[in-house]
C-alpha cells in the first residue's frame, strides 16, 4: 500500500485529527479512519495517534494513498449532483455574510455521507460557494431526521473559531420537539450521563445513559403547551452535545419525542390509539429552531431561527397548536 505526506497548513492548524480527514477525505468512513490509527498505518510526525489529537501548522500526517481500492467500506458513488440540485440548496439559506452560511436543513438529509448513504449535506456545498473561491465547511453537525438551524464556515479560520465556540458551549442552540406525555415540573434541567451502547446490526449508533461510565450530558427543557398530558410541545437546550442527547434524555424522563422509534417515541399515546389516526405524523418531531453566535472577533452577533418542517406544522394543526408563521 503506498502512502502520501501532509504537511499541515495554516489552515488547518489546531483542529482536530478527524475534522481535518473530513476536510481533505470527504466520505473516509470514521470507522476505517480509527481501524487504521489503531493498528498505525495513519501518523501524525512519525508517531501514532487519536482521532481527538490536534494537529498543528508544520507536523506532517503519513497515510495510505486513499483511493477506492484501498477503502472496501466506502459508500458507493453517489448520483451525480445537478444545477437543480444547486437551486434547491440555495432555497435554504437562512443567513449569509463573509464569514458564514445559516442553513435551514430539511427532514430526512444526512448531513454526512455513509454506509447506505445515497445523498447528503457534504454533496452538495459546492452550490453555496457563491463569490467565495472555496465550499463552505461543516462546523457542527444535526441527525438525518432532524430539521432546522446548521452553520456552515466560508474560510477555514472561521471553521476552527466556530468549532471551538460549539465545544465550548458558547453558541446557544434552542430546539422544538414534540413529545409523547408531558414531564413533570414543566421546567427543568435533565443530567443524566450518556455513552455509546454496543453497535446496532444496521451500524447505526445507539447511546443509553450510562451513571456508571457516561458521559456528563445537561439538557434544560420547558412545557411551551401541553395537551391532556398526552403531548407536550417543547423547548429543548442541549447545554453539552452528545450524539443524541436530546432523543435520550426525553425518552428517559418518560417523555420521548413523536416518531422516535430508535429511543422509544412510537406512535402510541402512552398507551392509547394510535396518533397518525388524528393526523400526526410518524416521523422524528425534532427541530433545531434558533442558533445564537455571539460576536467573535470582527464578526457580529448572530441570530437565526428557522421555519417548521412541513411535518411538525400539519401535527401541530392536527393537535389544535398554533403554528408559527414564520
Amino acid at each position: 500500500m503506498s502512502h502520501k505526506e501532509h504537511a499541515i497548513a495554516a489552515d488547518d492548524a489546531d483542529i482536530r485529527l478527524d475534522r481535518w480527514f473530513k476536510r481533505h477525505y470527504p466520505g473516509f468512513p470514521h470507522s476505517m479512519l480509527e481501524k487504521y490509527l489503531r493498528k498505525g498505518l495513519i501518523r501524525v510526525d512519525g508517531k501514532k495517534a487519536k482521532t481527538s489529537d490536534r494537529v498543528f501548522m508544520g507536523q506532517v500526517i503519513k497515510c495510505p494513498d486513499l483511493t477506492l481500492a484501498d477503502m472496501p467500506d466506502m459508500p458507493k458513488p453517489k448520483r451525480k449532483v445537478t444545477e437543480e440540485d444547486f437551486q434547491e440548496i440555495r432555497k435554504w439559506v437562512l443567513y449569509k455574510d463573509d464569514s458564514v452560511i445559516v442553513i435551514n436543513k430539511p427532514y430526512g438529509l444526512a448531513v454526512q455521507g455513509g454506509t447506505k448513504i445515497t445523498r447528503c449535506l457534504d454533496d452538495l456545498l459546492d452550490g453555496l460557494m457563491f463569490d467565495a473561491p472555496s465550499r463552505p465547511k461543516l462546523t457542527h453537525r444535526i441527525d438525518k431526521d432532524t430539521s432546522g438551524v446548521l452553520v456552515l464556515a466560508r474560510t477555514s479560520r472561521v471553521a476552527t473559531q466556530l468549532m471551538r465556540a460549539f465545544s465550548g458551549k458558547s453558541i446557544d442552540k434552542t430546539y422544538w420537539a414534540l413529545v409523547n406525555g408531558s414531564p413533570l415540573p414543566p421546567v427543568g434541567y435533565v443530567d443524566l450521563p450518556l455513552n455509546k451502547m454496543a453497535q446496532e446490526d444496521n451500524g447505526y449508533e445507539q447511546m443509553a445513559v450510562d451513571e456508571e461510565e457516561g458521559k456528563y450530558a445537561r439538557t434544560e427543557y420547558r412545557v411551551i403547551e401541553s395537551l391532556a398530558r398526552k403531548f407536550a410541545f417543547m423547548e429543548l437546550k442541549p447545554l453539552t452535545g452528545r450524539t443524541h442527547q436530546l432523543r435520550v434524555h426525553m425518552a428517559a424522563i418518560d417523555c420521548p419525542i413523536v416518531g422516535d422509534h430508535k429511543y422509544g417515541g412510537g406512535m402510541g399515546i402512552h398507551g392509547n390509539s394510535d396518533a397518525s389516526d388524528i393526523g400526526v405524523e410518524n416521523i422524528l418531531h425534532l427541530h433545531a429552531r434558533r442558533i445564537v453566535i455571539p460576536a467573535m472577533g470582527s464578526n457580529k452577533k448572530i441570530d437565526v431561527t428557522a421555519p417548521l418542517p412541513e411535518h411538525m406544522k400539519k401535527s401541530f394543526r392536527a393537535l389544535g397548536l398554533d403554528v408559527p408563521k414564520k
